[in-house]
């Protein structure tokens, strides 16, 4: 559970995504992951599903999403790739938008697209288990399943591979699986429990 302490600020979080507060509060469903117009037509195009609320007023507000675990990632001025059902809450000054991904997204059949998180501030993502933070230098690139995969930041390039993963290697997969190379400089969040994935067997 994530407890935000509020001095008349505001946050954005995943709609439904508020447990409980105290104080004074209101609650505004933003349109489009709260980038207006634009934003909302985007999402539509992509499939990059994200509803979200704008949280704010005097006390204490606590956001939860089926028990996951949180993360908190301090952005200073950079940019956080991340899937839209990972993304629980951000302060109120960060934008939020889509940016294509390539075929990491068809792999996942979330489409081509996922939410990028930019500017100064806190984001909190949540993980099926406590995230692990890998990361990825020129010299060791790394791989990851694309079931696994939660976010990145940093100067990262990716790119969709096939390759042999365990469950193939005792026997569990049905031929070969695809997976997600990093190469470059940065910071890639896994969580230590895979989603079904469309191309995670094929």
């Amino acid at each position: 559970m994530l407890a935000v302490d509020m001095t008349g600020d505001a946050v954005k979080a995943k709609n439904g995504s508020m447990v409980a507060y105290d104080g004074q509060m209101t609650f505004k469903k933003l349109s489009g992951g709260g980038e207006g117009l634009r934003g909302m037509v985007t999402r539509r195009l992509t499939g990059e599903q994200m509803t979200v609320m704008e949280v704010k007023g005097h006390g204490t507000c606590w956001f939860a999403d089926r028990a996951s675990e949180i993360n908190l990632v301090r952005l200073q001025g950079d940019k956080l790739y991340v899937e839209a059902g990972n993304l629980l809450a951000t302060d109120a000054g960060l934008r939020t938008g889509t940016t294509f991904t390539g075929l990491r997204g068809a792999s996942q059949g979330n489409g081509l697209f996922t939410t990028t998180v930019e500017g100064h501030g806190q984001a909190a993502i949540v993980s099926d288990g406590p995230a692990v933070v890998l990361r990825v230098s020129p010299q060791y690139p790394l791989i990851v399943d694309p079931g696994a995969y939660v976010a990145h930041q940093g100067d990262v390039r990716q790119t969709f591979q096939s390759g042999v993963t365990f469950r193939t290697l005792v026997g569990e997969g049905g031929g070969e699986a695809f997976q997600i190379r990093f190469e470059g400089d940065g910071l890639v969040y896994v969580q230590p429990s895979e989603r079904n994935t469309i191309a995670g067997d094929v």
